[in-house]
């Protein structure tokens, strides 16, 4: 049974949000929230209790403990008889390889951005289009799920910034050049798919876009 709603929802605030030097005193799966991420959390608890009310959910979540603790906040919320939940290694961070110093991070940003943010494939760690692909296998499972006796009646899936634009671009088959206009959502927003009646999910919640860098861009052109 397909849920009424698939909710995507990117982590708080992070201590990597705050300072890019805690990259070399922590890998990256162990960054936790930051105390504006907690704040970030519990708003959207209420948030999402706002627009499902009292319906059942299934979480999939990352394991990085960041999104294993935006989901512990708002967890609280909800009936325990009401949600189940699993992690989920394949919405995980994009890998970022192994920093040596703070500004190679920032070297890297500036590298993907000129070349191509689907394309680029940070050094010992992922390209985009790697993400998209274990994205893709997630979905796999999602659809399975989704047709088990009394699935519950949302899926929310809390995840980062990168891995729901990967989703939406999936889902909706957008292309590489539709995917980079997009930006990241900001921490902790809620991007709501609702489900029509004919099966088909519509894209709720307007994203913001930013200028893509990369001079290489080519559009399909039919004529």
């Amino acid at each position: 049974m397909k849920p009424k709603r698939i909710i995507l929802i990117r982590h708080g605030e992070s201590e990597g949000n705050v300072s890019r030097t805690v990259y070399h005193e922590k890998p990256d799966y162990a960054l936790e929230l930051s105390e504006e991420g907690v704040i970030q959390a519990i708003k959207a608890s209420v948030e999402l209790r706002a627009i499902v009310e009292n319906e059942s959910i299934f979480f999939y979540i990352s394991p990085f403990w960041r999104t294993r603790s935006t989901f512990e906040h708002i967890a609280k919320l909800f009936d325990r008889e009401k949600i189940q939940w699993v992690e989920e290694p394949r919405i995980r961070e994009q890998e970022w390889g192994h920093l040596r110093s703070p500004d190679e991070g920032l070297l890297i940003e500036k590298d993907r951005d000129a070349y191509g943010t689907f394309y680029f494939r940070i050094p010992d760690g992922e390209s985009a289009a790697d993400v998209y692909d274990r994205v893709s296998d997630f979905l796999g499972t999602l659809h399975r799920d989704f047709e088990k006796e009394n699935y519950p009646d949302n899926t929310v899936i809390i995840t980062h910034g990168m891995a729901i634009r990967l989703f939406l671009m999936r889902w909706f088959h957008w292309t590489v050049e539709d995917f980079e206009v997009i930006a990241n959502p900001k921490n902790c927003q809620i991007v709501v798919m609702e489900k029509h009646e004919n099966g088909h999910y519509e894209l709720k919640t307007a994203l913001a876009t930013h200028n893509v860098k990369s001079k290489w861009q080519r559009p399909l052109r039919l004529e």
